[in-house]
């Protein structure tokens, strides 16, 4: 299992860490929010442990966010660790059995300022994640990407299950207010995020 290294602090309530792995030949990267109920860790893979010591230092992890089929990485080991259930769309959830799992609707809240967004069309289980916190952060999984060579841009058709469709499922996260897009596969944009999104979407 590939491992990250180091922690980059987006802001001072989200981080994002990366590795590549040679298996899928990508950069992997995942991301930690910190809200008023906790730390949320979205899409883990392994974090070396003197800097996941720093992350989780005076907060306790709330729970363990998975945006596809495709994104469990180190989730079951670190929701067992940390004892925090996973949320994911029924299709990822049905992967797992050895800790709790939750089920999410699309648009359905996992606290007041947390909402889950499912995206059609893309990998099976596609969900977003939307943090309305400080001007709004969105965490997406596979539908978007910021990556050489494609740099933002929708995943490539060959690896969609429907590139049209996905384009307008990713219409819907336009009914929310965000300024920051942290990627599964990518740099996170820390500004202006949802007019970017506009412009690739028309």
């Amino acid at each position: 299992m590939v491992e990250a290294a180091e922690l980059q602090q987006v802001t001072t309530s989200s981080w994002v860490w990366q590795a590549y792995d040679p298996a899928v030949k990508s950069d992997l990267f995942s991301s930690a929010l910190l809200t008023q109920t906790g730390l949320f860790l979205i899409d883990p893979i392994r974090l070396a442990a003197s800097a996941f010591a720093e992350l989780t230092a005076g907060r306790r992890a709330a729970a363990v966010l998975v945006t596809n089929s495709n994104h469990l990485r180190h989730s079951a080991i670190l929701a067992q660790q940390e004892q925090t259930p996973i949320f994911a769309a029924e299709a990822v959830t049905r992967q797992v059995r050895e800790v709790e799992m939750r089920a999410l609707r699309d648009r359905e809240k996992i606290m007041p300022a947390l909402r889950a967004i499912a995206i059609e069309g893309a990998a099976e289980g596609e969900m977003a994640f939307h943090f309305a916190d400080e001007g709004g952060t969105l965490v997406v999984g596979d539908a978007l990407i910021n990556l050489e060579p494609y740099g933002f841009s929708l995943l490539p058709a060959k690896y969609c299950a429907n590139q049209k469709q996905m384009r307008r499922s990713l219409r819907n996260l336009l009914d929310f207010a965000f300024e920051r897009l942290l990627f599964a596969h990518g740099q996170p944009l820390v500004s202006a995020a949802r007019t970017r999104l506009e412009t690739l979407l028309r």
